[in-house]
């Protein structure tokens, strides 16, 4: 079977998916989503595509829970096709490793869309959910490290696709670390994820075009303006993230450096002297300090 078959047949399924959502659309208007509400989509995937993508996969994730099939059992079987995504890549079979990266990158919404619907969302879950998804990214642009090894430019390309996923990745973790708010920004995991997967997919039609003997960044241009741009705005991302969580951080460090209010004065009754005044004065004099000491450290 030829690599380009696997990607006209994504071609079609693609075609036939749009085309019901467009006539479900029409009827009953559009798959609104809180997830998505919330999130608002993003520059480079809109909010329509996300909630396209949801409804796509609303009916697999209600078969898995009838079916008793756990979040986690979903994480570690989205290892299975993102490896032989990675293989596919390495040996140059772009139109199946869109397929199987399709696979992989919908068991990584899956999983979290299941831990919902179930009610056994946690954080062990999301812990392994992460590292799945950091090898699960590994394995595709691993591969194309390993396929464009002859070419010190495209292989840089790779390694900066690569580079810019991770700083993303540990930018956010670290700042949920650290306690200030995580930032947003553009080429987050599921864009990365579409991305690559539409240039694998279309890569095998560009090589039919252009012909084998052409040099591979004019064969491959899909994956190779893929690696650039996912490069390029993923590095951007990470150091404008790094630039927030550096000022959240700091705004957060001023304000704990602002000295605590004075001790609010304690108001001693006026008694006349006798065998337990001197014990009542010194009483409250304790309880003022010891509230001006609580609230130094409440601002602290």
């Amino acid at each position: 079977m030829r690599d380009a078959d696997w990607s006209f047949g994504m071609l079609a399924l693609l075609a036939i998916t749009v085309t019901v959502y467009f006539a479900r659309t029409l009827v009953l208007g559009r798959a609104r989503n809180s997830r998505v509400d919330a999130d608002g989509g993003s520059l480079l995937v809109t909010k329509g595509f996300m909630e396209f993508g949801y409804w796509l996969m609303a009916p697999v994730v209600s078969g898995l829970a009838r079916a008793g099939i756990t979040p986690d059992q979903v994480t570690a079987l989205s290892l299975v096709p993102a490896l032989a995504a990675g293989v596919a890549v390495a040996n140059g079979r772009f139109g199946l490793a869109c397929w199987l990266s399709t696979g992989a990158s919908m068991c990584d919404s899956i999983d979290g869309l299941l831990a919902r619907r179930v009610g056994t969302a946690s954080d062990a879950g999301e812990a392994f959910d992460a590292v799945a998804d950091r090898y699960v990214e590994f394995f595709f642009i691993g591969g194309l490290v390993v396929h464009y090894r002859g070419s010190l430019g495209l292989s840089l390309l790779a390694l900066a696709s690569m580079m810019g996923a991770y700083l993303i990745s540990y930018s956010t973790a670290k700042a949920e670390a650290i306690g200030v708010p995580a930032p947003r920004g553009l080429m987050r995991r599921a864009e990365r994820a579409i991305y690559f997967g539409f240039a694998a997919g279309f890569t095998p039609f560009s090589a039919l075009l252009i012909g084998p003997d052409a040099p591979a960044w004019q064969r491959e241009a899909p994956m190779v303006l893929c690696m650039a741009l996912v490069g390029g705005i993923a590095n951007l991302s990470a150091v404008s993230r790094l630039r927030q969580i550096m000022a959240s951080v700091r705004a957060r460090d001023a304000l704990r450096a602002l000295p605590g209010p004075a001790p609010m004065p304690v108001a001693l009754p006026t008694v006349a002297p006798g065998p337990g005044t001197a014990v009542a004065v010194a009483a409250s004099g304790a309880a003022g300090a010891a509230g001006g000491a609580e609230t130094k450290r409440s601002f602290g």
